[in-house]
């Protein structure tokens, strides 16, 4: 009997789109800034932070509730 271990290897929807949008920055096809031809990793981490915040702040309430 074997076993087969499926891993996620390969590269995300988000970096994906964040080497397109390099790519095209330095051949000079989008006179973006940098900030926007980074914005997939910094909008997809604030809303990663955004959550875990959401996430506390109801833990919190919670237990300032159950006093």
């Amino acid at each position: 009997m074997s076993k087969h271990y499926h891993t996620s290897g390969g590269i995300g929807f988000i970096e994906l789109l964040t080497l397109i949008f390099i790519t095209l920055k330095l051949l000079d096809k989008i006179s973006w800034s940098w900030w926007w031809v980074l914005s997939p990793i910094w909008i997809s981490a604030s809303i990663v932070i955004g959550i875990i915040v959401i996430i506390f702040i109801i833990i919190i309430i919670g237990a300032l509730l159950n006093r």
